[in-house]
Formats: C-alpha cells, structure tokens, sequence
C-alpha cells in the first residue's frame, strides 16, 4: 500500500535516517563509553544499581528508605530519533512507545515523560509538530504515564522522543547482566521493522503491520516476564536482535545460543531485506557482531535480518514469556557471545 500521509507531508524525506537506525553505530559508541564507564564517580549517598558498565536499557538509583514503606527504585531513561513513518501521528505514537520501552526493559513502571522535540521551524509547520505530540501524548495516556512539558529547539531535522522516569521494585528488576545458563530466551516482538521502515521511507509504501507492531507498549510482556520469575531481559532496538543479545550475553558472561529458525518476522520483513532496503545501521550493527558470533551455515539474507535496526521492537527475556516464542537459550560462556543454528 502506498501513502504519504494524512497530511500530505513525507517526514522521512526530511531526514537522513529514521528511527534507530539513526544511532551512533554501538562499536563507536562504546570507543566513547568505554573510558567513562570505568572512570565515573559520584558524590551522591543514593546508591546506582544500573548505570553505565553494562550498556543497559535505563539507569536506576534505589531511593532513600521510609519508615514502614516498601523499597523502591527510579528508573531514568531518554530516547528520540528522526521519523521512522510519514505520518505526524504515528511517528509520535512509536517514537513514545519506543522511549517508555526503556523502563519496561527494566521491569519499571512509567510514571512521568518529558517530551524532547526537535523542529525545523522554517521548513515545516508546526501543526505538524502538534500531531507528533499528540501521538506521544496518547500513547503515554494508555501506558498511565503523565507528560509534563518537555523541551524544544530549532533544528534542521526533525526528531521527537521523550525522557521518562519510572518506578520499580529494586529486588525485581529485569537486567542484561543476571543472565544464566540453562534458561531459554523469548522474544515478543517479530523482526523486520528496520527493513520495512526502510523502504517506506524509500517508496512510500505504508505497512500497517510494522506500525501496528510499533506502537504496542512493551508494558503486559515485562508484566509477564516479571511473573514467570524472570531476572533478565534487555529491548531489541537500534542494535538489531544480535547486537542486544551479544550485549546481554557479554553482560552475563554466558553464550546465547540462537535457533533462527524460530526467530519470529514479519510479513514482507525478507522481501524487503532480498530487494535492498536494509540501512547503513543494520550494517554496522552486523560488523560490530562478527567477532563475536558463530555464524554457521546462516544465509546472508537471514544474516542482515537479524541485525536489523529495529525500532520500537520487543523484548528480549531470559525465561519463557506466555504467548513468546522461545528463541534458544543461554549456555556457559564459550569462545562467541552467540552461536546461531
């Protein structure tokens, strides 16, 4: 199906990539991180239990005790990107839902969002922009998150997101470093979304399955994930389903081993990836991977597809989630962070 937009307007021309795709590649990113993360000090008596050694989705501080009150956790996190989709709404509902995914990620509760909106103010009207945030505003009204104001600034392309804080329970968080061995892996979201978004981008096509994907909150699977018991999960985002799984696997010190057979994708997600539109991040994601992973007899194509920048994508659990395929499962660490068979 092909659409510009209920406006008219084709956002994603006026960028020069779309959704997470448009991360700093994570091998750079980490050259940047890297010295910081051993470095970082604080002078606060609160203490961090998530911060930056682990690359994980959020940063969470425990908050001082109360009398007789229960033990909490705040979980902080921001996330914004350029348009992934044409249309203003939309792009505001995913680029939401992909920002309150970080404290889903955590096991937290979202329970206060900022927007974080960037405009170029002399190209396109800001009743554009008034339907970005609308979209944000509504999905963060079903996920039961206040949104208080935010910030702004001119800029040549347009990017949207939010910062959210959450609230957790510090003894249930979900975590990339509490992975063990013998636990299977699930996934509640198909791949694809990077190639599909890709060649709307490219052609205009319009694919209802990859927004309708996009904009489901990751709130009932980490509910899930949280009463099955599970200690550790990460979001599949810019990094593609093998970047955040080495991630977790390195985090962990176990190997995922992955069964791309049960890898679920959406429709059109292989098509898209045969015909060409896959993104310069999808790419480097895949580079960054090699090292590290065993490929097997992985077709090229099958390849790209799992390094496919998603955006908004689902969560990645260590333990069975209901109504999730079971992906594989982590062993003990050998020579590859993951093993695909």
């Amino acid at each position: 199906m092909t659409s510009t937009s209920r406006t008219g307007v084709r956002l994603t021309q006026y960028a020069h990539g779309g959704g997470c795709a448009c991360k700093i590649p994570p091998g750079e990113l980490e050259d940047v991180l890297g010295p910081l993360a051993r470095t970082a000090t604080t002078a606060s008596d609160t203490p961090l239990l998530v911060g930056l050694a682990t690359g994980d989705d959020a940063a969470v501080v425990t908050l001082p005790a109360t009398p007789g009150g229960a033990a909490q956790a705040v979980v902080s996190t921001a996330d914004f990107f350029t348009p992934v989709v044409d249309d203003p709404y939309d792009w505001g509902r995913i680029a939401a839902a992909n920002a309150l995914s970080d404290v889903y990620a955590m096991g937290g509760r979202p329970v206060l969002a900022v927007n974080l909106l960037a405009w170029p103010r002399d190209v396109l009207p800001f009743e554009l922009a008034r339907e970005v945030l609308r979209g944000g505003l509504d999905i963060a009204a079903e996920a039961g998150c206040h949104v208080g104001g935010g910030h702004s600034v001119d800029d040549p392309e347009p990017k949207y997101g939010m910062a959210v804080t959450g609230l957790a329970d510090p003894a249930r968080l979900l975590r990339n470093d509490a992975g063990r061995p013998g636990v299977p892996l699930s996934l509640t979201k198909p791949l694809g979304l990077g190639v599909l978004n890709n060649r709307h981008k490219a052609t205009g096509e319009w694919f209802e399955q990859a927004v309708a994907t996009m904009v489901a909150l990751n709130r009932d699977a980490a509910a899930a994930a949280l009463d099955t018991g599970a200690v550790c999960a990460t979001d599949v985002t810019g990094f593609g389903l093998l970047g955040h799984l080495h991630k977790l696997a390195r985090a962990s010190g176990v190997t995922a081993v992955l069964d791309t057979a049960a890898v679920p994708c959406l429709d059109g997600a292989r098509e898209a990836v045969r015909d060409g539109y896959v993104s310069g991040g999808t790419r480097r994601n895949l580079e960054w991977v090699a090292p590290f992973t065993d490929f097997g007899d992985t077709d090229a194509d099958t390849r790209l597809l799992l390094a496919d920048a998603q955006t908004s994508g689902g969560l990645l659990v260590a333990g069975e989630v209901p109504g999730a395929p079971v992906i594989g499962e982590l062993v003990g660490r050998g020579p590859h962070s993951v093993i695909l068979r």
